[in-house]
């Protein structure tokens, strides 16, 4: 049996859910093998989920908070010092802000770019940067500048750079970017398909879950705007309506707009490159069931997420699958049941999400041992 559960944002790790219903399980059903897989989609928490399956080394780095808060950030490298794993939330995630301190309109991703610089300078060059879970709409500006990008300003003083002054920018400078992206091969982890700009962009789409409110969100789709002519003019490539361009305020732009800076660049479904790296293909070909899961099974579960991902792959090789969820809902259940999965609420009885996100693992672990005992009695019934 393989558990392979994404993270329950907010809560418990991908790895302490996988380690929780795999104890349950065991309680029922002791001489079962289980296999785990901790998951992540290229959010919060990916970090964890590909450093449980070893083979890499966890790195730390002084770097700059969303709001300019110096901070620790790390990131993994692998063991010949080759590649390298890049958690965007580590440095410019919601996570890295109270919630009453979110300041949508001057958050950047300027800590992403000092992480970068680092993974630079260890000598990795294959690098995979997961980018979900970000408290920025900034369009990837922050990263830019951090890795040499020369912003032009028609000010008497150099101003700190915010998404909110985007709208000013005068010209963009390239030609200081650092000369070693020619050597890398970078994969980005993005799990959403939304162009830059306009209702389905970046501001509209996710501003407001960064705390952004109507007139936040109008101005910083204007600026993301403006700043857009700029890049594409810089770079001659023009990425604002790219599928992904959209993803982490927009940070998906910045990066494809200088992709021929990079050896290569590529856009790749987050759960799929977590797979690759933890090997969940090899655990799933000696699998007769799995279990996955994460924090809510939702409308949003049918666009990329864990669960998805890891339905769609043990269904294409013939192996059933049972998804359980913190919180459940008919759209999540409908997402996953044409690959034949079935869904199993963790929550034991009425409660709020505050609640729930503060049992720790102990409803998880009773609900492994559910699962067991029900399959136990199917068997036992043949």
């Amino acid at each position: 049996m393989l558990v392979a559960p994404d993270s329950f944002k907010g809560s418990l790790t991908s790895v302490e859910v996988a380690r929780a219903l795999a104890e349950g399980w065991r309680c029922a059903r002791s001489d079962d093998e289980i296999l785990l897989a901790p998951l992540a989609d290229g959010g919060e928490g990916t970090l964890v989920a590909v450093e449980a399956a070893g083979g890499w080394e966890r790195k730390s780095v002084p770097a700059t908070s969303p709001v300019g808060v110096p901070l620790d950030a790390s990131w993994l490298q692998s063991q010949d010092g080759t590649r390298a794993f890049v958690e965007l939330a580590e440095a410019s995630g919601l996570s890295r802000v109270p919630v009453a301190a979110r300041a949508p309109r001057s958050s950047t991703t300027y800590g992403t770019g000092e992480i970068l610089r680092a993974v630079l300078d260890s000598g990795a060059r294959q690098i995979t940067i997961g980018i979900g879970g970000s408290a920025t709409t900034d369009g990837g500006a922050g990263i830019l500048e951090a890795l040499g990008a020369v912003f032009k300003w028609p000010f008497d003083e150099e101003p700190a750079l915010a998404p909110e002054i985007l709208e000013h920018l005068e010209a963009i400078d390239l030609s200081g970017l650092d000369p070693r992206l020619a050597e890398v091969d970078l994969r980005i982890a993005c799990d959403v398909t939304n162009p830059l700009l306009g209702e389905r962009g970046a501001a509209a789409t996710y501003g407001p879950q960064k705390g952004a409110d109507a007139a936040d969100v109008e101005l910083l789709d204007r600026a993301l705007a403006h700043y857009a002519g700029l890049l594409e003019q810089a770079t001659g490539s023009r990425e604002r309506d790219t599928p992904g361009a959209g993803a982490a305020g927009g940070t998906g732009f910045g990066l494809l707009a200088i992709r021929t800076w990079f050896r290569s660049l590529d856009l790749v479904p987050g759960v799929d490159l977590v797979m690759e790296a933890t090997g969940f293909a090899e655990k799933l070909s000696r699998a007769h069931l799995v279990i996955t899961g994460e924090g809510r099974i939702d409308a949003q579960t049918a666009f990329g997420k864990t669960a998805l991902g890891v339905a769609r792959r043990s269904h294409s090789r013939g192996v059933h699958t049972i998804a359980v969820g913190g919180g459940v809902t008919p759209e999540g259940i409908d997402a996953l049941s044409r690959f034949g999965v079935v869904v199993v609420p963790v929550v034991e009885r009425p409660q709020s999400v505050e609640e729930a996100m503060a049992a720790g693992t102990a409803p998880l672990l009773r609900c492994g041992e559910r699962i067991a005992r029900l399959l136990g009695l199917a068997k036992s019934s043949d």
